[in-house]
């Protein structure tokens, strides 16, 4: 009963590194290049498209760029990235307030 105990624990402490090894994640699943094409694709179709962002991807990290008087559109183009395959999203898109003064911002709208 002993050897039998003995035998399981050896077997059991064995397995261990192998479990642990297979849960261990990629660094990011696709290359910068293919991330990054996707996310343009996915730009060029959307109504962000507009507002010419930047957008470049280093070891999965996509970077945006740019301006924008539409709230929304700041975190619809994390989304997109976030879709396309990047780890994580560093967004520097600024909001502006608009062409006056004053002026609120807009929000996105849906027409019919």
């Amino acid at each position: 009963m002993r050897r039998l105990l003995a035998s399981f624990f050896l077997i059991a402490l064995a397995a261990v590194p192998v479990l642990a090894a297979s849960h261990t994640p990629a660094p990011h699943a696709y290359s910068d290049s293919a991330i990054e094409q996707t996310i343009r694709a996915k730009l060029a179709k959307s109504k962000i498209g507009k507002d010419g962002f930047q957008v470049h991807v280093h070891n999965g990290v996509a970077t945006w760029e740019g301006h924008t008087t539409v709230m929304q559109h700041k975190g619809a183009a994390t989304r997109m990235a976030k879709s396309a395959g990047a780890t994580s999203v560093v967004n520097n898109i600024h909001i502006d307030g608009g062409a006056k003064p004053g002026q609120p911002l807009r929000k996105a709208s849906v027409t019919p």
